[in-house]
């Protein structure tokens, strides 16, 4: 090499990750382009009073609820980074309400439909809500078993044809909007991980009760329900997947979850930091840019560190993911470290701001209350712990 040639850093330069390809950016730049026209311009309105259901209905005409589902069901027949696409890119609404309530319709409640589910429940409930026409929500939770699965206590009996639930569910995302649930329920009382069974039940059938619109510290554009079951009867049909393998099949959809989660965990780090950089750069004090202060450069250059390590750690599981794999430990490592530090890089981010990122109108103390769910729901940062951990024999 001449001694005149010279290396220069290539900060500005693109760093698309391997998973990505052309077309892959090309859906990115047309959902960006969606989200900052359509859904942007309401997120203060929002905000006050949930998201209207029209935002399903558009996303389905313009195919963003299916993008790895089957073109024979009317998804747009893309792999599985589409969906991260997705996850990142609808973080720009700046609504993290909007965000998680279009999550659980795409990446939680259809997906162990069109795994485990027949051909009718696939017609009867993927297709019309791969076009916005259903909407829908998964019932886990309940007011007595969270993090603790096995606790459960909504039973589902067999009279004849036909099965007979009751029970309670908390902490349903879309519970009020929703047509139709995918339920966790117990089967099989005395058989431990195998007495649970999944069941699609309509929203609208008999016994189905929308008991309570809860009021949370963040997220507070999506809606939140306690849901009764009082005497739901339904038919055999509705069972989702193999009776007794309800368990696993609902661990199965919680790592997709979880992955989906740690995107938009980063994204959303990302976004905020983005917009901190810029206020450091604008906001001046005793003379120059607060940015030019050696803290506050510290403070960004450990930000960055920590949003491109869960990146990284994030697409790599995602790659594993994708091409096959089951890797939970990789993928609980992912869900608990990007929302750790998407909670920190928040806190960090209104730090800088000082008094104005506690006002609402700069919308950093939105991010940090929007934000703290991540490190509770699809499971705790205890559980994630704990799952790495006995992953290793512990």
């Amino acid at each position: 090499m001449a001694a005149t040639d010279v290396f220069k850093p290539d900060h500005a330069a693109s760093r698309r990750h391997f998973i990505f390809n052309d077309e892959h950016e090309q859906l990115r730049e047309s959902i960006r382009s969606f989200v900052l026209k359509e859904l942007r311009p309401h997120a203060e309105e929002w905000e006050e009073d949930t998201f209207p259901d029209w935002v399903f209905k558009r996303m389905g005409e313009l195919g963003l609820l299916g993008l790895s589902y089957p073109e024979e069901y009317g998804g747009q027949g893309g792999d599985y980074y589409c969906n991260l696409v997705l996850a990142e890119e609808i973080v720009h609404a700046n609504c993290g309400g909007l965000a998680m309530g279009v999550a659980v319709h795409t990446d939680m409640a259809t997906p162990p439909i069109h795994v485990f589910g027949t051909e009718e429940q696939k017609q009867a409930y993927l297709v019309p809500s791969i076009r916005g026409e259903k909407i829908s929500c998964l019932g886990i939770t309940e007011p007595d078993a969270g993090s603790d699965v096995s606790g459960i206590k909504t039973r589902a009996v067999r009279d004849g044809d036909e099965w007979l639930i009751n029970g309670s569910k908390t902490f349903i995302t879309n519970g009020h909007r929703a047509d139709f649930i995918v339920l966790v329920t117990k089967t099989d009382l005395d058989a431990g991980y195998d007495g649970f069974t999944l069941f699609v039940v309509d929203m609208d059938a008999p016994g189905v009760i929308r008991e309570e619109r809860l009021r949370k510290l963040g997220m507070h554009a999506s809606d939140t329900a306690l849901l009764a079951f009082q005497d739901v009867r339904v038919p055999h049909g509705a069972v989702l997947g193999e009776i007794g393998k309800g368990f696993y099949h609902i661990m199965w959809e919680l790592q997709g979850e979880r992955l989906i989660g740690a995107a938009g965990a980063v994204a959303s780090a990302q976004a905020v930091f983005d917009k901190t950089l810029r206020y450091a750069n604008e906001r001046q004090a005793f003379g120059r840019p607060i940015g030019k202060f050696q803290v506050t450069r510290h403070k960004f250059a450990e930000m960055a560190t920590k949003i491109e390590s869960a990146r990284q750690l994030t697409y790599t599981t995602a790659w594993r993911f994708a091409n096959g794999e089951y890797p939970v430990r990789e993928i609980s490592m992912a869900k608990l470290y990007a929302s750790r530090i998407a909670c920190e890089v928040a806190d960090e981010c209104l730090q800088i701001h000082g008094g104005a990122g506690y006002m609402k109108e700069y919308g950093i103390e939105r991010v940090w209350r929007d934000l703290r769910l991540n490190r509770i729901g699809a499971g705790t940062d205890e559980i994630m712990l704990d799952v790495i951990g006995r992953s290793y024999g512990l």
